[in-house]
């Protein structure tokens, strides 16, 4: 595809070129896939092992924490990925080779066996550093000569992943738990198979934009080395940082292969349980030891390196690492979405409806089901309408693919109306984040582009203490579970409103971080620091998993509201913290907004 003025918007849909929506459906079938399988994981693995369908009735601690290490190493192979397609195979061949791998693990994950289990989230992890770093890379060089264009360009996008989200936790969650676990992880890899043939078979839309790297290319990049604001000499990698980095990197590795490998062992007991730190430093495990060690070292290297800065790049650096901290524990309670939460809303809520409340439901259920597929449906038809000739099998595939897509859903929908009662599935709840993000995104756009848009600190604040509030509903809501208790059956708006307050928390925080890495952060040390920001995200994805282990401790000893009022008072006192380092980060900041 020629980015040009002229040829820009020559085959466009609705004022951006084709090109950016067949990205937008590839999008949004991977990310169907991820939280499809996402959404499955931790109720198959502690379901019952009886039953029409039958889980592996694994203990919680265990299930949380493979699923923390899972969540955690997705976010650290991107790092790896950008620089495999940046220097080596380029963007396309990138999202291809990783979504054939992803496609290979969902069908291992089907076949519903331990040693395919494990397999499978090593080929999605894999997959996933290829794809993830690399689709908003495309997007970068496609709008390359038209910045005006590229916010709009990425809201669009971004319009894909929730939809994604959205479908792949609906359909993929409600056939996993209602009909097999193996159908609902065996159907994200359909559609991630189905989202890599037609990108492929896209390919003549983006001409050579994110083609392999030229060797000339590459060695123009690497001889360029500019200078910006503040800057007064390049900072290189002693051979102590390059230590530090090693050290770190693979302690932090071991632990999150250890961390689920050890309990997992434990449970199923193992007079030895395996262990990859089998000694102790004092009162301390060798495995919370090695975890220690490897945050100390990034630590020294970070700071070490922040400090060799000149002053304005090494205080807006000390800006970006404040933020990435608060960033870590709000991922560390937010994505108890896909752990406790799901646990709570598996165990502990009245999913079971009749009479007029399953009526209300299945009607509700309708709307959410026919109303945004629709919606989707339609930019699927005007991208047809005018890419047909250029990229005809890419379009039928993409066509079938929404054929099959509408099938599945009304089948759903005719069988649900059929039945007298109604269980909501535990995964259903997952959806309200997406569409509470689709009702309330525009008018945080507003927001944020009005004259009362907040500072940075106050934006983190907010998203904090939001999280925090919906967490105290949970915790509100939790107040009739008798102590220790393994089941119960609270309302389900506890669930309803606690996803609200998660969503407008995370509207407000979320998108602001990575946007301030780039702000903040000197053009040529971008890439570094994304990687750190990741870093940092895989570290509250693992927490998340470390803490919603502990459910089951923490309610037997204390109780349930005890559980959830962690989570409110942690992001709410911390959301506090932020708002007081206010007039500290914009003197760190000098001036960016």
């Amino acid at each position: 595809m020629d980015t040009t003025k002229d040829d820009f918007f020559k085959n466009s849909v609705l004022g951006h070129p084709a090109g950016l929506f067949v990205l937008f459906f590839t999008e949004m079938w991977e990310r169907f896939s991820y939280y499809g399988m996402r959404v499955l994981l931790v109720l198959f693995l502690t379901s019952a092992s009886t039953g029409f369908n039958p889980g592996w009735a694994w203990d919680r601690k265990a299930a949380l924490a493979l699923f923390g290490t899972y969540a955690s190493l997705v976010y650290i192979t991107p790092i790896l990925g950008g620089w495999l397609a940046d220097n080596k195979i380029g963007y396309k061949m990138a999202v291809v080779y990783g979504a054939v791998i992803m496609t290979l693990g969902h069908l291992f994950m089907a076949f519903e066996t331990e040693n395919f289990l494990y397999l499978g989230l090593l080929f999605l992890i894999l997959g996933n550093g290829l794809f993830k770093p690399n689709m908003t890379s495309i997007i970068s060089h496609m709008y390359k000569e038209h910045p005006e264009k590229k916010d709009g360009a990425f809201t669009l996008f971004y319009m894909g992943v929730n939809a994604g989200a959205f479908l792949g936790i609906l359909l993929c969650g409600t056939i996993g738990e209602k009909y097999s676990w193996s159908y609902g992880f065996g159907l994200a890899g359909v559609f991630m198979f189905l989202g890599m043939l037609q990108f492929y078979f896209a390919q003549p839309l983006f001409g050579h934009i994110g083609d392999k790297p030229k060797e000339a290319e590459l060695g123009e990049t690497k001889s360029t080395e500019i200078l910006e604001e503040g800057e007064t000499g390049l900072n290189h990698f002693t051979l102590v940082d390059k230590i530090l980095m090693v050290v770190s990197a693979v302690l932090g590795i071991l632990y999150l292969i250890n961390d689920p490998l050890y309990e997992i062992s434990k449970m199923k007991g193992y007079e030895n349980p395996i262990n990859l730190f089998p000694f102790n430093v004092g009162d301390l495990s060798g495995q919370n030891f090695a975890i220690i060690v490897a945050l100390i070292s990034f630590l020294i290297l970070i700071t070490g390196r922040i400090i060799r800065y000149s002053t304005v790049v090494r205080d807006r650096m000390i800006a970006v690492a404040i933020f990435a901290l608060f960033t870590v524990f709000f991922w560390a309670s937010f994505e108890q979405a896909a752990g406790s939460m799901n646990i709570f809303a598996k165990d502990y809520t009245g999913r079971m409806l009749d009479g007029g409340f399953a009526l209300s439901f299945k009607i509700i259920n309708t709307l959410i089901y026919i109303i945004p597929l629709a919606i989707i449906s339609w930019v699927l038809i005007k991208l047809i309408m005018v890419s047909y000739e250029q990229i005809p099998i890419s379009n039928t595939i993409l066509g079938t693919s929404f054929v099959i897509i509408w099938g599945i859903v009304l089948y759903l929908l005719y069988k649900e109306f059929l039945e007298d009662k109604t269980e909501i599935p535990a995964s259903w709840f997952n959806i309200l984040n997406s569409l509470y993000i689709i009702a309330f995104a525009p008018l945080f756009t507003k927001w944020w582009e009005s004259k009362y848009n907040p500072s940075a600190a106050v934006k983190y604040g907010l998203g904090l203490i939001l999280l925090g509030v919906g967490f105290g509903v949970l915790a509100l809501g939790s107040t009739t579970i008798p102590q220790g208790a393994m089941t119960a059956t609270v309302s389900i708006m506890w669930l309803v409103f606690a996803y609200l307050f998660h969503t407008l928390g995370e509207l407000c925080l979320s998108p602001v971080g990575l946007s301030y890495v780039s702000k903040l952060v000197p053009g040529r040390m971008i890439a570094m620091m994304f990687g750190v920001w990741y870093i940092a995200v895989a570290i509250g994805n693992k927490l998340a998993g470390k803490m919603g282990g502990m459910i089951d401790e923490i309610t037997k000893e204390y109780s349930m509201t005890t559980f959830f009022l962690i989570f409110t008072l942690i992001p709410i006192g911390l959301g506090l913290l932020a708002m007081l380092l206010n007039p500290l980060l914009k003197k760190l900041m000098h001036g960016v907004r």
